[in-house]
């Protein structure tokens, strides 16, 4: 049963038991109509308790259900018929209450949670606004602008921050048992929330929160309908509000934001192994990275954080000091922000030791390279690694572009051998590449994969090709940019156009964060092989002739005066009117439709041949890939989410248009037109 009910004495407990999180789905709703129904019927009742079994009191509506028509009992008529029951309930939270299962906790007259639990409304963040009373409640109890932080941004609150607010009566080890003795005077002297008073009108709160909203969650449409309901609350009858909450959430739940962010919920979740991986991983504990840059210490506290003890290798005492300063940089900044303590921090460094001799990372069961993007480096390192680390260590690579099945040549068993490919900053981005040789053994990937889950990372699962998966799509896209800048734009236009469709920025501010002399080295490494009829744009070359690198110089595609923020810089918009003038180039003017237009359908096309080539083993994991890699707008669902959005056929349609200027780099992948012929969606297109 999802929901159980029992009486004992004046007490009646009403149990929500639905595994694993008591997701509010229709069972779960028809058991507490049920319950309420029930209690209804009862005599000499001196309290409801409403608790939920396992880890969650309940975290949420099943959002399974969003896509088709709301069914009946619905919960904002429960919450409705809890609030107004003669005999109080009372909310034994004793795990995570979110979205309806916060809304649950509103509508009781009291309300107790156990330590450290969360509490939150994070409707936002799939693309709807609370539906059953959050939006008008939790208002009328907390205030304006305290309501607002949450709702509008859906960020959790912890127990003793929710009992200092006023959300919560109190915090308890053991809430069941308070609330079973809670005194009939504290009971008789909770009012509910629907006789409360309107909250006191805060418009600086309300402006507060649509500018964190225009930076935070731009485009999207939520969080801004969200702040709208909060505050009516200020002038609106309670009932008249529900009302309006109730029609919002409904409209905005069909709406194509809501659909792509529980793609992406969704696609979050079932990040995981293969189901044909069945190989256990070897133990983790000690692991040794191979590096002490900015990526190898972000691995090496990413590590850390998880609860393992970590060697970091390096060349000489220099290197050496390097990583200790890098990865006390981090922890120092972790402190600064409160994401862990003194006591943290010094068990953190215990665990933590950098060294210049492999053999003192010898009992390490899992080794990560993150040196030199040089494939000498590497099979030096990997060639050392082998010698000093135990047979069954298994060796990883975190390489961005470079052939892992050449580094796996390099050592007796390449099976050991494995991609993991971490995004920087290591420890905050949550996507991990896990990279699959042709030799690497069942058991490193399943260490990859445990890995990941050890890190709370998003894995993917990746084949061997250059970039693999997210780094392929990014070449492709810098491409396109730089085909459009040549051709009639300037970097400022196109990162526009780019922030307009969603990104955080544009590809040439991203560029200027990490470096041009970055990408130049990939060209060059890509000179013997690149196809010499496949158009090349020599203007990012130009710049680094020049030493405009980045942020790092000061000066990039936009110039940094004074380490501030940037500005245009006229000489590169004439790089390009020169550039154009070499080859020929009749200059067009592009508007921001047409440029995102360009450069989404060059990264829908390659990602279709990466999916083609079976370098990705399904339409979803590219999303995954794009968006918490590469910036990809998590409210458009990620890249191919996008793309069946638009539709097989109307892709093919625009990229044979764009073929007849270049044949080559808008050739139709093989997939795609398939798709199209067929009338699939790429989401149906899977590889093993």
């Amino acid at each position: 049963m999802p929901v159980t009910t029992c009486r004992e004495g004046t007490i009646v407990f009403v149990t929500l038991d639905n595994p694993p999180v008591n997701a509010i789905g229709l069972a779960v709703r028809q058991g507490l109509q049920d319950a309420i129904d029930w209690v209804n019927g009862q005599t000499g009742l001196s309290r409801v308790i409403l608790t939920g079994a396992g880890r969650a009191f309940a975290a949420g509506a099943d959002a399974r259900e969003f896509d088709g028509d709301p069914v009946a009992p619905h919960l904002p008529d429960i919450c409705n018929q809890i609030e107004g029951c003669d005999v109080p309930w009372v909310a034994a939270i004793t795990g995570v209450a979110l979205g309806g299962g916060c809304e649950l906790v509103l509508a009781c007259r009291y309300r107790i949670a156990k330590p450290g639990v969360l509490l939150a409304l994070p409707e936002v963040t799939l693309g709807v606004v609370p539906g059953a009373g959050g939006t008008q409640r939790l208002p009328r109890l907390i205030g304006l602008k305290p309501a607002l932080g949450m709702i509008a941004t859906g960020k959790p609150v912890k127990a003793e921050v929710a009992e200092g607010m006023g959300l919560i009566d109190g915090v308890a080890d053991n809430p069941v048992t308070v609330a079973a003795e809670l005194d009939i005077g504290s009971l008789e002297l909770s009012v509910p929330i629907c006789d409360l008073p309107a909250p006191t009108p805060d418009d600086a709160a309300v402006a507060d929160a649509r500018m964190v909203a225009d930076k935070k969650s731009a485009n999207q449409i939520a969080p801004q309908r969200a702040i709208d309901l909060v505050a009516t609350t200020v002038v609106t009858p309670l009932a008249d509000g529900l009302l309006a909450e109730r029609e919002a959430f409904l409209t905005l739940r069909t709406g194509d934001q809501a659909r792509a962010l529980r793609h992406m919920f969704f696609a979050e979740r079932a990040a995981k192994a293969p189901g044909w991986l069945t190989a256990g991983p070897v133990p983790l504990d000690h692991v040794a990275v191979v590096g002490g840059g900015t990526m190898g210490a972000g691995i090496a506290y990413a590590l850390l954080n998880a609860g393992l003890r970590v060697t970091l290798l390096e060349t000489d005492v220099d290197g050496v000091a390097r990583a200790f300063a890098n990865v006390d940089k981090i922890i120092d900044a972790s402190l600064k922000r409160g994401l862990i303590t003194d006591a943290g921090a010094a068990e953190r460094r215990d665990r933590f030791s950098a060294t210049s001799d492999y053999a003192k990372a010898k009992t390490a069961t899992l080794a990560i390279e993150a040196a030199f993007e040089s494939m000498e480096v590497k099979k030096t390192v990997f060639a050392a690694l082998a010698e000093h680390l135990h047979a069954e260590a298994i060796l990883a690579t975190n390489t961005s572009y470079l052939d892992i099945n050449e580094i796996a040549a390099t050592i007796d068993d390449p099976s050991r051998v494995v991609g993991l490919h971490f995004f920087a900053p290591a420890h905050i981005m949550k996507l991990l590449e896990i990279v699959r040789g042709d030799a690497s053994s069942d058991r490193a990937l399943a260490t990859g994969f445990a890995l990941g889950k050890r890190l709370r990372k998003v894995p993917v699962l990746a084949g061997v090709c250059d970039g693999f998966i997210g780094n392929r799509i990014l070449a492709r896209y810098r491409e396109a940019a730089d085909t459009v800048f040549m051709d009639g734009s300037t970097p400022w236009e196109v990162d526009e156009a780019m922030v307009q469709f969603g990104y955080a920025m544009g590809p040439y501010e991203a560029q200027d964060l990490s470096g041009l002399d970055i990408a130049h080295a990939n060209r060059r490494r890509q000179d013997a092989t690149r196809d010499p009829n496949r158009r090349y744009v020599p203007i990012a070359d130009r710049m680094v002739e020049l030493g405009k690198l980045g942020r790092k110089t000061g000066a990039g595609w936009y110039r940094y005066p004074g380490g501030n923020g940037k500005v245009e810089d006229p000489i590169v918009a004439d790089l390009a009117l020169e550039e154009a003038r070499f080859a020929g180039v009749t200059r067009t003017d592009y508007n921001a439709d047409e440029i995102s237009r360009r450069l989404v359908l060059a990264m829908i096309n390659e990602a279709c041949d990466i999916l083609h080539e079976g370098i990705a083993a399904s339409a979803r994991d590219i999303d995954l890939v794009t968006v918490f890699g590469y910036g990809f707008p998590r409210w458009r669902g990620g890249l191919m989410h996008y793309a069946d959005s638009l539709g097989a056929k109307q892709i093919v349609t625009q990229l044979d248009a764009l073929a007849q200027e270049d044949p080559i780099v808008w050739a139709v992948s093989p997939l795609l037109r398939d798709c199209a012929d067929r009338n699939i969606r790429l989401a149906d297109t899977t590889f093993c």
